[in-house]
């Protein structure tokens, strides 16, 4: 047994880490886990044995993160098309089917590269993320685009401006009240065509769009030249976690990452103001998340081994 402590990583099994933790200690879970691929790269080997095998070790560990997570926490389980569909099932049983909450499809590369015309398949340019809930009062914000995102097809709908400048688009009054269609005149919010007919003033600087579960706008580290870039393999880029841990997560909630790489969950989570747990049996790995934490303003961090 270790003194378990908050902004630390850990040097060790994850799985005898999460037996250490508490129950219902945490707030929010993001792994990026082991795809079973069989590769060796530079910082780790992707290999647990066969499909079975996989499943079977981490069986034990998702029945402790379920564990760990408070009422209102959340776990979003990353990997790729080789395990989603077991651990998804897996996970049905132990965190309920009715906690279920999303599939997210990442579409980390354009849809051309690699492709070859050799491969007789479409291009496997997505991840899969598992989102579950510990229930169903879970903690959610939605996450928007705001205007300056929004792609040149919906921009050309914000074609009316005001004298000022300010550009907007039309839209249906539907089932507004008479009340409030009035108030709305009053406001200058009506848009009244030739023909008469009235609509209602949408301003592109007022405008955001929902963002849903196909995220294609987050560019995988692997394009070209990036700031980001510590040369660690499979490293994610920042804004991915920090669309997760903003929509799962208040200031001062407890994110942990028990496959945690070069360590992208928890300096995001430091810069968001949370507290967090980071683990990786890999020394290279927690070396190179130490290094990234601490070249950020904040706590000091604290490399703990288990052996």
């Amino acid at each position: 047994m270790i003194n378990i402590e908050i902004n630390k990583i850990y040097c060790m099994d994850n799985l005898e880490l999460m037996k250490s933790l508490p129950s219902e200690s945490i707030d929010l879970i993001y792994c990026d886990i082991l795809y079973n691929t069989g590769r060796k790269f530079k910082d780790y080997n992707d290999k647990l044995g066969t499909t079975k095998d996989a499943i079977d070790w981490y069986i034990p560990r998702l029945i402790h993160m379920h564990r760990l997570l408070k009422t209102t926490g959340s776990l979003y389980l990353h990997m790729d098309y080789r395990l989603s569909h077991y651990l998804k099932v897996e996970l049905d049983k132990i965190f309920g089917e009715d906690n279920y909450r999303n599939e997210i499809i990442w579409q980390r590369d354009a849809v051309g590269k690699g492709a070859k015309k050799t491969s007789k398949q479409w291009p496997r340019e997505f991840d899969n993320i598992l989102f579950y809930s510990k229930s169903k009062n879970n903690k959610f914000y939605q996450q928007y685009k705001s205007g300056d995102e929004l792609t040149y097809t919906q921009l050309k709908e914000f074609r009316y401006s005001e004298p000022t400048g300010r550009k907007y688009k039309i839209v249906t009054l539907g089932d507004y009240s008479l009340e409030s269609i009035k108030r709305m005149k009053e406001n200058g919010l009506i848009h009244k065509t030739s023909s008469g007919k009235e609509y209602k003033k949408y301003y592109l600087d007022e405008f955001k769009l929902a963002i849903g579960s196909i995220w294609n706008d987050i560019p995988n580290l692997s394009h070209g030249k990036n700031y980001e870039s510590v040369n660690y393999d499979t490293q994610k880029p920042k804004e991915l976690l920090r669309r997760i841990i903003l929509s799962s997560t208040d200031e001062g909630d407890v994110v942990a990452d028990f496959f945690c790489g070069s360590g992208t969950t928890l300096v995001v989570a430091k810069e968001l103001n949370r507290r967090y747990i980071g683990c990786d049996i890999n020394s290279r790995a927690i070396e190179i998340t130490n290094e990234r934490l601490l070249s950020s303003e904040g706590i000091d961090q604290k490399i703990i081994n288990e052996t």
